[in-house]
């Protein structure tokens, strides 16, 4: 069972930064690979960005490619969305999620805990 807790979401103009960071309950974290999704109003929840279990992979949506990285740090049981350059189509609920197995998995039916989101704002 894993716990998370998802925090560094808030308000920032068009080209800005921001850090979000998910922190997880469990010492089986370091087993499990992570992603990130986002969902805007009105829209399917969708996939930003997964990383493997060691860190060693990472896999990004096209449309945040060259701008988001995703990081963890196993031995501070949290993983990370470093969002530079954003936009006002960045803005959504960020969710943090968490899966056993290998390889890119972007379907959000195949992971399966889930924090409770943080909200990003773009302004234009």
């Amino acid at each position: 069972q894993v716990q998370l807790v998802e925090s560094g979401g808030g308000l920032v103009q068009a080209g800005g930064s921001l850090r979000l960071s998910c922190a997880a309950s469990g010492r089986t974290f370091s087993s499990y690979a992570m992603g990130w999704f986002r969902q805007a109003p009105g829209k399917e929840r969708e996939f930003v960005a997964q990383i493997s279990w060691s860190g060693s992979s990472t896999y990004y949506a096209d449309s945040v490619k060259g701008r988001f990285t995703i990081s963890r740090d196993n031995a501070k049981n949290t993983v990370y969305l470093q969002m530079n350059s954003l936009k006002p189509e960045d803005t959504a609920v960020y969710y943090c999620a968490a899966r056993g197995g290998v390889g890119h998995v972007v379907a959000p039916a195949r992971y399966n805990y889930w924090g409770q989101g943080t909200q990003v704002t773009v302004s234009s």
